[in-house]
């Protein structure tokens, strides 16, 4: 895959992946803001675990969840008569699962920071507690959620270990940028590597500052 073919493939693979945590992770960082439960703070740890584990226990971890035998990838392989496992599709679940931590305490941080008593009003009025997420809290919420969907998006793009594992690195299938860069300095072709590492360094650089633009103008 060449140099443009690799940055397309993994701006693409890394939006639909960002795109695929984002309700869950929403709709958790809420619940986590708002709900106290018996383990709360085991579902909480669990949650976390890909941010400071391994990345490489995670993708075997993954490996053994979405594989042939795996009971995730044997029903989709039953289902749609497709693997998981060392495809594309890998590689989106591989950046979700490692940038999710990421989304997750971000969105609880910001639902944490609109005041309860807005949705209280709104259930007054006549809203359901749906209603009233969808109309009070995510709207106050959303910038500040935004923020960090840009950065989980930019946690996504530099996904490695996890995904050399499920996915490895098939020229033309599953190669993105963090894995074209690894390739490049194994075969001594540094003008390659140091060309990759420009572009991920100037995506990054660009998402960190959307990111802090966002902030700011929530805070403003």
């Amino acid at each position: 895959m060449e140099t443009g073919g690799v940055i397309g493939f993994t701006l693409w693979v890394c939006a639909l992946s960002t795109l695929s945590i984002l309700p869950a992770g929403i709709a958790l960082g809420w619940l986590l803001a708002r709900r106290e439960f018996a383990g709360k703070s085991i579902v909480e740890t669990f949650l976390a675990l890909p941010l400071v584990m391994p990345p490489v226990a995670t993708g075997l971890i993954l490996l053994r969840l979405l594989g042939r035998h795996g009971w995730i990838g044997g029903l989709f392989e039953r289902l749609f008569d497709q693997p998981i496992v060392f495809t594309w599709r890998a590689v989106v679940v591989a950046a979700g699962v490692m940038s999710f931590p990421l989304l997750l305490r971000s969105a609880r941080v910001a639902f944490q920071e609109v005041e309860p008593r807005y949705e209280q009003v709104a259930r007054t009025l006549g809203a359901g507690e749906l209603r009233g997420f969808g109309r009070v809290a995510l709207p106050l919420a959303g910038r500040g959620i935004l923020s960090w969907i840009v950065l989980a998006y930019a946690r996504a793009l530099g996904e490695f270990g996890a995904t050399i594992l499920v996915a490895g690195n098939i020229p033309g299938k599953t190669s993105t940028l963090s894995l074209s860069i690894y390739q490049a300095v194994q075969l001594g072709h540094d003008e390659v590597a140091y060309r990759l590492l420009a572009i991920s360094a100037a995506i990054a650089f660009v998402a960190i500052w959307c990111s802090e633009f966002l902030s700011r103008k929530g805070k403003a």
